[in-house]
């Protein structure tokens, strides 16, 4: 084992024996004996709050947590992250989704294999085209083919072309009276998905995104070629200059689906897709939106950069909330987080911070190549409050294991419905204070007593209604959900998880595990043609279960 993974072993090992003392995954007792606690373990970032006092965490603990911190170099990383080193290592590349939203004149760089490139500099300028073409778009200076203005955008991507734009464009637009065109977007090759979505649109009037990189992702090309399709039949092979535009670095394959150069919209192998949502790839967010609210976005992302980079760790928002985790998960031994935003706005929040965390820190090696010896990512997972309190709350109340919960909720609502957001407030501050104190079978047995209950019904009921407590959760808690507001919040998260990656050892910024369903998919998709040979374990290399599927799977569709 390499001295840095020693370190960090060391220090992973220190969180557990503070975890395994006498009262060391208890809550409630540090509220008991420290009045101040909840100002303590509270820090803020102008109107952002974060709570994160209802946990275990104590002083020693803290400590802990930025003991383990000092042995990752987590300052030092921090100092490479902006500095525009190659940080994701394995892929030798510079992680700078901070220029995204910088000011052009800001200066970040990124250092790449090819040479360092002013990475400010370049979103500065693709973001100007993006203006203007938003813009003309809203005008009405760019039309569709039949010189109707567009009134619908289509965005067609999977993963992390999807999933940010998706809750970027869903937090701006719900509920807003103002919004400038209808989104839609489709991910899954599933065909079911396109037809649910023609519906609703007119091909004359619908803007078609198409966000790949490489313009080679099997789900979206497939998409995308039916999209084409589409309008090729309504409004024939000339409309697919007019109807379509690309987010893409792959220029030569957007020309010859028949797009315009000037319809294309590129983004710097820099840009990680999870990460990519303030790229071009997000595009449909000020077509949706307007182009104020998508600008606002990016300043509340880049306030939030700049709290990271330049805050002491002791008052930084990403790292406490990093270091909770760490906490949570190595300490306690947790392997979920749960994500409850009360705000049906953020109703794919959950969705995407999946994506976020889960892909970048499911990691089961450090950068030196060696397995970790400690856990990584928890899984995630979550829904809108309080939806998800008539669903899953049973078990995380109840269950065998504890499942840490982030609360995230708005002061003031977007509506005129006061007594309603007074309702969701309450629900979401009962929710954690319930995980906390939960209840114990003598406060059942009383409260039984004093309603009449019969002894027996007592003796009966009582322990089913038990709920053990002590569970831990953050709530995180600010003024509005606005434009600034929602880009604050997703970087917050984004830099959580280069928090935690760093302190873990791994690189949170490639993604390899994603690559190898590609690559056996990109060979079985030609054994499921009608063409193909009947499949046999000695022909195509698989494993018995896989050929006999296929071959399942062809005989039920008369193909075998």
């Amino acid at each position: 084992m390499t001295q840095p993974a020693q370190n960090r072993m060391t220090a992973f090992d220190t969180l557990r024996a503070l975890a395994e003392r006498p009262g060391g995954r208890a809550i409630t007792p540090l509220f008991a004996s420290d009045p101040n606690r909840a100002a303590r373990f509270t820090a803020a970032f102008g109107d952002l709050t974060l709570d994160f006092s209802k946990s275990s965490i104590d002083d020693t603990a803290l400590d802990a947590l930025f003991a383990l911190a000092a042995a990752a170099g987590l300052e030092t990383f921090r100092q490479r992250l902006f500095a525009g080193e190659q940080v994701n290592e394995t892929e030798r590349r510079a992680a700078m989704h901070m220029a995204l939203r910088a000011p052009a004149d800001s200066g970040l760089k990124a250092i790449m294999p090819r040479g360092t490139e002013n990475a400010a500099a370049m979103a500065g300028a693709e973001r100007d085209k993006m203006r203007a073409f938003v813009e003309a778009v809203h005008a009405g200076t760019i039309r569709g083919a039949t010189g109707q203005t567009f009134t619908d955008v289509l965005t067609i991507g999977i993963g992390g072309s999807d999933l940010g734009p998706k809750v970027a464009t869903e937090a701006l637009t719900i509920g807003s009276a103002d919004v400038k065109m209808n989104a839609h977007f489709l991910s899954n090759v599933d065909g079911h998905a396109f037809a649910e979505i023609q519906k609703g649109l007119d091909p004359a009037r619908t803007l078609v995104l198409v966000a790949s990189k490489t313009f080679t992702t099997l789900e979206t090309s497939m998409n995308a070629a039916a999209a084409r399709a589409w309008i090729v039949g309504a409004l024939g092979e000339t409309a697919v200059a007019a109807h379509f535009a690309a987010l893409s670095t792959n220029l030569k394959a957007v020309a010859a689906f028949g797009m315009h150069q000037d319809r294309v919209f590129a983004f710097q192998d820099w840009v990680g897709g999870r990460y990519s949502l303030w790229s071009p790839v997000g595009l449909v967010i000020p077509l949706a939106a307007g182009w104020d609210k998508f600008q606002q976005m990016l300043d509340g992302a880049w306030a939030m950069d700049c709290h990271f980079r330049d805050a002491p760790l002791r008052q930084n928002l990403p790292v406490l909330l990093g270091l909770a985790g760490i906490w949570n998960t190595n300490a306690l031994g947790c392997a979920t987080q749960c994500i409850l935003a009360y705000d049906d706005r953020l109703r794919r929040l959950p969705a995407h911070l999946q994506q976020l965390e889960m892909e970048s820190n499911g990691k089961h090696v450090t950068l030196a190549g060696e397995r970790t010896g400690w856990d990584t990512c928890p899984i995630l997972f979550g829904e809108p409050g309080t939806n998800a309190q008539h669903s899953f709350m049973q078990l995380v109340h109840q269950g065998t294991r504890p499942v840490p919960v982030d609360f995230i909720l708005a002061a003031n609502a977007g509506h005129d419905r006061p007594d309603a957001h007074r309702a969701l407030a309450a629900n979401a501050f009962a929710q954690a204070e319930a995980l906390m104190r939960g209840k114990s079978e003598t406060e059942i047995r009383a409260e039984m007593t004093k309603a009449g209950a019969s002894q027996a019904d007592i003796d009966a009921i009582a322990p089913h209604r038990v709920a053990v407590g002590e569970r831990p959760s953050n709530t995180i808690l600010f003024d509005r959900l606005d434009a600034f507001s929602v880009g604050r919040l997703i970087a917050l998260y984004e830099h959580k998880v280069a928090v935690q990656g760093c302190l873990w050892g791994i690189d949170s910024f490639d993604q390899w595990g994603v690559e190898l369903g590609k690559q056996l998919a990109n060979g079985i998709l030609p054994q499921l043609q009608p063409s193909a040979e009947r499949p046999g374990a000695q022909t195509y290399g698989h494993d018995s279960s896989t050929t006999a599927l296929i071959h399942r799977f062809k005989t039920l569709r008369g193909e075998a």
